[in-house]
């Protein structure tokens, strides 16, 4: 919940430190216009100038109304779509603009089949999450050198009974931070940070700053979409539904 929850929450906190506290936290469509020459215009021409325009939006997945073509497509393929996408992209860090436009429009197609409508009240939500894309640039810390980011997994874990939440990275810094969940409504939640902790280790009294709100999207037993309060967007797949998080 980019803690989609671990992505988005935000701590007045240094970056360089805490950039996991922000893990918590529709595509523009441009038809075509075809000229016809004036002098050579016909209905005929029109109508094999559309069904061009039409086919050539069908292969790069683009349609001129939202959802018409994708209609019916069911949870299933849209997630082997977008694992695909996934896979080269280093959890968002090498996606470029037309990465982020594709695995925007998925989301919003996983969206659109969402069954969980309540995912605040499902035990689907529980357990350890690991953190497979994100476009946040707090979390991905795109503009440092490789090796001063977060190389190694990022887990969020949240628990619906005790309302916590838990962000985790792993290598090299393994730094760590916990929150208490408030529900908005049965897709939100506010999310008030109480403790970070440094290298795993270090523990340290939030300040009160370290607050945001985390929506959930899509849920089911295996991936999670969440969206952040400053319009990221967290996608994180099931590693461990026993996890529990810290009281």
């Amino acid at each position: 919940m980019g803690m989609a929850m671990a992505p988005s929450f935000s701590a007045t906190l240094p970056n360089n430190l805490f950039p996991c506290k922000y893990f918590l936290a529709s595509s523009h469509y441009s038809p075509i216009i075809f000229h016809a020459n004036p002098k050579n215009a016909s209905t005929h021409n029109l109508i094999i100038a559309n069904a061009t325009a039409h086919s050539w939006k069908w292969r790069t997945r683009v349609s001129f109304f939202p959802g018409f073509f994708t209609k019916g497509r069911d949870a299933k393929s849209l997630k082997e779509e977008l694992y695909a996408a996934l896979a080269p992209l280093d959890r968002g860090a090498e996606a470029t603009p037309k990465d982020q436009q594709l695995v925007e429009q998925i989301a919003r197609e996983l969206e659109e089949v969402n069954e969980i409508k309540e995912p605040l009240k499902s035990n689907l939500l529980n357990g350890k999450w690991e953190l497979i894309y994100t476009t946040s640039q707090s979390v991905l810390q795109t503009q440092r050198p490789k090796f001063l980011r977060p190389n190694g997994k990022i887990y969020q874990a949240i628990n619906v009974d005790t309302l916590r939440a838990q962000n985790m990275e792993t290598w090299p810094f393994f730094n760590q931070a916990t929150a208490n969940l408030v529900p908005l409504n049965s897709r939100r939640v506010a999310v008030k940070f109480d403790f970070f902790r440094i290298a795993s280790l270090i523990p340290i009294k939030s300040p009160g700053s370290g607050r945001g709100q985390l929506e959930i999207t899509y849920l089911d037993e295996e991936l999670r979409v969440s969206r952040g309060d400053r319009g990221n967007l967290f996608i994180l797949k099931m590693v461990d539904p026993s996890y529990r998080v810290p009281l």
